[in-house]
């Protein structure tokens, strides 16, 4: 098909090269960023069936699944077991929650094999562990710049995951500002929204402040009075502007829903209600 003589060559090739990101962005705008959930919210029903739980929450409609750190202690056999039942639902699982030890030297090489196999591409740090000072929280950032070398070749990365403890000023400095600027852009700076909010931060003005380094979002919502006990989508986050920066500017790649308190026996039906709110937000 010959290209319109009002368009020069170069112009058209810049066009069709800008296409893919066009593309990208149209489906973020249309809400098209799988929504997953962190399976610690379905803790208790995960530790007595992952199988039964897994498919449960696949059924729902959920698109992605986080592990968090027991997952570590698999054998590569039970790895390939869950990553047959992953395959034959539907379901991917981005990335893993582990504590600040699996990223060592020595405890790395394990959590790689292990996510590789069950599809994961994030291996986040989801505790710093004991930290006494702001030199700790360097050292921590230290830690994940160490990672994030090692995960390079494998095509895989690492993260940060936040909780109350990085908004609170240290020495003068808060955590978080130490991590985001003390690591590599190839570290992953996944937001935990609630925690944010709790402690009176801005998550959209962090959002807006790290561009392309937010791949995911722990959507946990919070509430005053009722704390994280809220399902997702019914506290005072604000949930429109946080999905619109991070679909523009934090370059989001999935969603994960997260609601940690309530009864035990109630978890499968507050995951399901997450995923409802969720899904006639997005509407």
């Amino acid at each position: 098909m010959p290209i319109n003589s009002h368009v020069s060559r170069r112009s058209f090739l810049a066009l069709a090269g800008a296409l893919p990101f066009a593309l990208k962005a149209s489906a973020a705008a249309a809400g098209k960023v799988p929504v997953g959930i962190e399976l610690y919210t379905v803790r208790d029903e995960l530790s007595k069936d992952l199988v039964g739980t897994v498919r449960a929450v696949g059924k729902m409609g959920y698109e992605v699944v986080e592990f968090y750190s027991p997952y570590y202690s698999w054998t590569t056999e039970k790895a390939k077991e869950v990553r047959k039942l992953l395959d034959d639902l539907g379901v991917k699982c981005r990335s893993t929650h582990n504590d600040s030890t699996t990223l060592t030297a020595e405890n790395l090489p394990k959590a790689i094999e292990l996510n590789q196999i069950i599809g994961s591409q994030y291996i986040i740090m989801a505790s710093a562990g004991k930290t006494t000072g702001i030199d700790s929280w360097k050292a921590v950032a230290d830690r994940l710049n160490a990672a994030a070398e090692k995960l390079k070749p494998a095509g895989m990365a690492t993260g940060y995951h936040n909780h109350q403890t990085e908004w609170k000023p240290i020495e003068g400095q808060r955590p978080m500002d130490v991590i985001a600027t003390g690591t590599s852009k190839d570290v992953v700076l996944q937001l935990d929204v609630g925690t944010c909010v709790e402690v009176g931060d801005d998550p959209v003005a962090w959002i807006k402040a790290h561009p392309g380094r937010i791949k995911s979002i722990h959507c946990k919502d919070w509430a005053p009075g009722k704390g994280y006990g809220v399902l997702f989508g019914e506290g005072t986050s604000p949930w429109p502007k946080i999905f619109e920066a991070a679909e523009s500017v934090g370059g989001v790649e999935y969603y994960l829903i997260e609601q940690e308190e309530g009864p035990a026996t109630e978890q499968l039906q507050r995951a399901e209600k997450c995923l409802a709110n969720y899904k006639k937000l997005r509407s």
